[in-house]
């Protein structure tokens, strides 16, 4: 859903048994993996995906993450995540996480990451590629 010019998404997901410790509550890990499925869904809705970025001759790493736990979830809960696109003038991607539980829409957790711009050789990209300003520009963003 796009509103006051905010980039969102939303997607659901079943905690899997490999996805839980011994205590069946989610491995901090796990939540790598679940901010990893939210930017592809967000990838997918607004057409910012992995290939997109190899298309034009880029790669976009991560270079920075952010947690912060607030509840656990658990083998067998449903959890839905919430991503925003948070719009920055420098060369990154930086997107903010909400992860909560659905059967009481408790907030379970937190995060940010932040991605920036390689071209093919590898080397950092001070500057807004010209795929992706038309692609700010397109989103209102």
């Amino acid at each position: 859903m796009k509103t006051n010019n905010s980039l969102t998404e939303s997607k659901q997901i079943l905690i899997r048994f490999s996805e839980v410790d011994s205590m069946s509550i989610v491995w901090h890990g796990s939540y790598v993996l679940y901010f990893e499925d939210a930017r592809e869904a967000f990838g997918r809705k607004y057409g910012l995906t992995y290939q997109t970025y190899f298309d034009h001759g880029y790669y976009a790493p991560l270079v920075d993450m952010q947690f912060e736990f607030k509840h656990p979830l658990e083998y067998g809960d449903t959890a839905r995540i919430e991503i925003e696109y948070i719009p920055v003038e420098a060369a990154k991607v930086i997107f903010r996480y909400r992860i909560y539980r659905e059967k009481d829409n408790r907030l379970a957790a937190t995060g940010s990451t932040t991605q920036v711009f390689l071209d093919n050789q590898y080397r950092l990209v001070l500057y807004n590629p010209e795929f992706y300003t038309d692609w700010k520009k397109k989103n209102n963003v």
